[in-house]
């Protein structure tokens, strides 16, 4: 601090000779020799003053001890659930202290990345105030600088710029007013329904709930898509990864899941990251029209968004979500994709001159990732039982799984769905490859009476694909290969589903009872899918008692096997 030579007093009356003294005690107690006090007047300051030493700025006035009270209450939040008893206990004994601002200046600013000197302390994570309300946020820290990534245009930014510390790591305001809204990652609502009043602020990066505050994954989340909830079926706190080709139905399938909620108490957040205005538009009128915009947020970081925006928004809906789940509320978030979500990190990585890796992603691109999905969880009773259950969206090129951030992303997540192009373009919707897809929950995430219809579908199926390419190898096959070749493509017209109509679990029990009789020998492959939906209908119509069990307690009895097939048995196809 050498190079102070005086302080500068800001308030609104002359201090009297006692206040300078007092000051001056101040000063030289903390930087170890006096140091001169020049005084001038400023109205705006209401109640106390405002002290510049160098870059140190000592701020006594009113809103000076208001922000430190919001500063202290912020802090005791955050250690302690008994917050309003602790409140009083601190408004009643807290006394204001003197506080430093640190103000530093900005050395280089370009591509949303500027570097800032004069911020020693800043942590990393730190929200900094620019001039002109620029925000942005420390992401590397060096020896005589800080480099921080701009949520805001940079144009109100340039060299010289002033930057102000906050104290506070990245957050976003969450509460129920943003159900049913469309929000940037930083929370502002940018569907022009008005403004959006918060219950609370998160952190944006967040500790992952630790093992023994969690409890086994065994409460089913039903997609209402009958080849996932059969054979892989996705548990409430799992984390299942939708993998695949560009438009081979990864969104159809996270949408219909959400659309799938309806009347289940559940919460459902959709991030998308890097996606067209155009796409998350349909998506949120396709919500709209459902109804299943009303117990969903939607975070939106489009692909016309600059990159720091693309890397904070998985975070910043993760937050939201996590508010509801530790609420004991099960929520399911979706991650639409975390592929652009990489490259944005790339992007952001190599501007920031950090040591480039495998595909030119930074070292610590899988820790990108798994910090964010280590977040969901099924929380223990202790605290509240609430559910995150985390769908992630990751597209490959030429369906090559061993890529990079496919192989990471599918080494943290507890299995996937693999959505095959080849299967797509042959229209089979959706177009799930059996064999590349897996559960590592499996049968702990579905209904007793699920797991009873579903039998060996699976094997059935796998059976079908090797039978099916050996045959076209043979002229001449016997009557047993070509019955399970037609059972088989029974089947796969069986899993064929439109877009938006999703099944219940009724109905899905149905359809798997119904697969196992030898209505797919009567029913011409390319007409299986429908053949058997009105078969389902009809069956269901007889069997109303056997549906509300199925719908309320998910259970399937063996008489009610029994009644489902004699009813089929009755149906003229």
């Amino acid at each position: 601090m050498d190079e102070i030579t005086t302080a500068l007093l800001y308030s609104s009356e002359k201090p009297s000779d006692d206040d300078l003294g007092r000051l001056a005690d101040f000063l030289k107690d903390k930087y170890g020799r006096s140091i001169p006090i020049g005084w001038k007047q400023s109205g705006g300051i209401t109640g106390g003053f405002r002290l510049v030493v160098g870059t140190d700025v000592y701020d006594w006035n009113t809103k000076g001890r208001l922000r430190q009270l919001q500063d202290a209450l912020y802090a005791l939040r955050n250690e302690r659930t008994d917050i309003i008893p602790l409140i009083k206990d601190t408004l009643k004994d807290w006394t204001p202290t003197v506080m430093v601002d640190e103000i530093g200046t900005v050395t280089t600013v370009g591509d949303g990345i500027a570097t800032v000197s004069g911020l020693a302390d800043t942590s990393y994570g730190e929200i900094l105030l620019f001039s002109g309300g620029v925000r942005g946020m420390a992401l590397d820290l060096r020896r005589d600088e800080v480099a921080c990534i701009l949520f805001d245009a940079e144009e109100e930014v340039c060299e010289g710029s002033l930057v102000k510390r906050t104290g506070r790591v990245a957050g976003v305001p969450v509460g129920e007013g943003f159900l049913g809204r469309v929000v940037d990652p930083l929370g502002v609502p940018i569907d022009g329904l008005g403004d959006i009043i918060a219950d609370d602020y998160r952190e944006v990066d967040s500790e992952a709930p630790a093992v023994i505050d969690r409890q086994p994954v065994n409460v089913p989340l039903e997609t209402g898509i009958l080849a996932i909830d059969s054979m892989f079926p996705i548990g409430r706190g799992q984390r299942e990864l939708i993998i695949g080709d560009r438009q081979t139905g990864k969104s159809t399938i996270v949408t219909d899941t959400i659309l799938n909620q309806k009347g289940k108490d559940v919460i459902c957040v959709y991030v998308s990251i890097g996606q067209k205005s155009s796409s998350v538009a349909r998506i949120v009128d396709s919500l709209k029209k459902n109804g299943a915009l009303d117990y969903t947020i939607v975070v939106n970081a489009s692909a016309a968004d600059p990159s720091p925006l693309l890397y904070i928004a998985p975070y910043a809906g993760c937050a939201m979500a996590e508010y509801f789940m530790e609420k004991g509320r099960d929520v399911l978030i979706v991650y639409d994709d975390l592929t652009k979500h990489a490259i944005a990190y790339r992007s952001i990585s190599l501007l920031l001159e950090r040591a480039p890796g495998r595909e030119a992603y930074p070292g610590d691109v899988f820790y990108l990732h798994s910090r964010l999905l280590e977040r969901a969880a099924h929380l223990s009773d202790e605290r509240g039982g609430g559910s995150l259950t985390a769908l992630p969206v990751i597209e490959t090129q030429e369906e090559d799984v061993s890529a990079y951030i496919p192989t990471n992303v599918i080494s943290i997540t507890d299995g996937q769905i693999f959505l095959s192009g080849g299967l797509f373009r042959l229209g089979q919707r959706p177009a799930i490859n059996v064999g590349l897809s897996v559960s590592r929950v499996g049968g702990d995430a579905q209904t007793k009476a699920v797991k009873k219809a579903t039998g060996s579908l699976k094997l059935d199926l796998a059976q079908y694909r090797e039978m099916e390419s050996f045959s076209q190898f043979s002229g001449d096959m016997d009557e047993v290969t070509k019955k399970q070749i037609r059972y088989g493509e029974g089947l796969m017209g069986l899993l064929k589903q439109k877009p938006n109509h999703p099944m219940s679990a009724a109905e899905q029990v149905f359809a798997l009872v119904i697969a196992t009789t030898d209505k797919f020998e009567t029913i011409e492959p390319d007409e299986s899918g429908e053949a058997i939906r009105k078969i389902i209908k009809a069956v269901m119509a007889q069997c109303r008692d056997i549906v509300s069990r199925i719908n309320d307690q998910g259970v399937l009895s063996d008489d009610d096997r029994l009644r489902i097939l004699d009813a089929v048995k009755r149906q003229n196809v």
